[in-house]
């Protein structure tokens, strides 16, 4: 018995040690997206766009999308729309086509998926008269800021051959659900995407609101068909030397699951999806990043492997919380008072009182910090404990590749929430 509980707080302090240093990296990465920096002028519209919606029986928000791309300020004839109605048995393509994007529909019973799709689509595009620069993606819940393109241009004029744009809320009040998501991903937009566009880094791929040019596609091939296609092109085209740019002023507007069962299902995904590619591209990574000695490669490999991560935090938390309970509990509660631990626990008060500031600090900084934003920030660790499990779930079930569809059903024009 002694035995195992020796190995239990062997893994524990190895954890804590572990989560430690990686995220003392994050912090102090984080802080290099506390500056946006002076906004460039736009460069002249030259680059030609091809908007892909991918889409699987979503005749509920499709219309919506469609608008709001429809009304892109940009010139007109130098962006067509495209649909993918993917394995659909509703009106999404009919609404599609009223709509005015260009409809392919697609049927297919072994190769489901957003992935596949996109690879499809891809492969009718190459074959076009009309060719593009470059090719932007969506999904069909999206809703897309007027400059949206602008901004992509004037990434790919500096010579970026992939772009992601800020990943923004279209229902951030609908539930305390979204209202946490909405805050890790306005979290991941300055701490994490902006951050590592201000160091020089990579940015990664965040699944929609980013576009690739035509070149980039043909050159590597798209072949990202698992449950998470954006990382896994993205570790593609690290590997292959390339870097994703960040355009913080490009907004998409991405509907959030509403209740914790579709929330667990679509993280759960991802986190298939997660460890699927960490076991591929992990270890590529490191070592191709160790050989070249590029820290943009292994900072995608530690990306990587997120639900590994969020484990060894759920264990280190347990293994802080079992010491707290031994020193406060059953130990000599005289030494909590004890005048050598004072500057112990002024360091740790300190600490504590800074992790609960910076966030809405950094929300405050992008505009977003509400009286319920702060009511979903109370209610935020609950939701991020949810990770654990979900990671753990993800990690046994990485090798399934069924898909499982989210349902969109909120109807919101794009003028509503560019008023906001």
């Amino acid at each position: 018995m002694q035995l195992i509980t020796d190995i239990l707080l062997s893994i524990g302090y190895f954890s804590s040690k572990v989560v430690f240093i990686i995220s003392l990296y994050y912090v102090v990465m984080s802080i290099f997206g506390l500056y946006k920096g002076k906004k460039k002028a736009d460069s002249v519209p030259t680059k030609r766009f091809a908007l892909i919606i991918a889409a699987h029986n979503e005749e509920m928000v499709i219309k919506y999308s469609i608008d709001s791309l429809k009304k892109l300020d940009y010139p007109e004839e130098l962006y067509d729309i495209f649909l993918i109605a993917d394995n659909c048995d509703d009106k999404t393509a009919e609404i599609g086509e009223k709509s005015g994007a260009l409809v392919f529909e697609r049927k297919s019973i072994d190769k489901r998926g957003k992935g596949y799709a996109l690879e499809w689509m891809f492969a009718k595009l190459f074959k076009m008269e009309k060719q593009y620069d470059a090719v932007a993606i969506f999904d069909a819940d999206n809703l897309v800021s007027r400059n949206f393109l602008k901004e992509m241009n004037n990434k790919l004029c500096e010579g970026y051959s992939a772009v992601q744009g800020y990943l923004d809320s279209k229902n951030p009040n609908d539930s305390w659900i979204t209202g946490g998501y909405s805050i890790g991903f306005w979290q991941a937009n300055r701490m994490m995407q902006l951050a590592k566009s201000n160091l020089n880094f990579s940015n990664q791929i965040g699944g929609t609101g980013f576009c690739i040019t035509v070149d980039t596609l043909k050159k590597f091939g798209w072949g990202a068909t698992c449950l998470t296609e954006d990382l896994e092109f993205t570790c593609k085209l690290i590997l292959n030397g390339e870097k994703v740019g960040w355009a913080h002023d490009a907004l998409i507007y991405d509907e959030k699951p509403i209740t914790l069962k579709q929330s667990w299902n679509q993280r759960k995904r991802w986190m298939q999806g997660y460890a699927d590619v960490a076991s591929r591209y992990f270890f590529e990574l490191v070592k191709k990043g160790i050989k070249k000695r590029s820290w943009t490669m292994l900072d995608c490999a530690l990306y990587s492997i997120q639900p590994y991560f969020t484990i060894l935090i759920g264990i280190s938390t347990l293994f802080i919380f079992r010491n707290y309970i031994n020193a406060f509990i059953f130990d000599n509660l005289n030494k909590v008072f004890d005048i050598s631990s004072v500057p112990s626990m002024i360091f740790t008060i300190a600490s504590l009182i800074v992790a609960i500031l910076y966030t809405p600090f950094v929300l405050w900084l992008d505009k977003k910090l509400t009286l319920k934003t702060m009511l979903w920030y109370v209610l935020y660790p609950i939701y991020t404990l949810t990770w654990v499990p979900i990671s753990i779930q993800g990690i046994i079930d990485r090798n399934k590749k069924e898909w499982s569809h989210t349902s969109h059903t909120r109807s919101v024009e794009i003028s509503e929430l560019e008023k906001i």
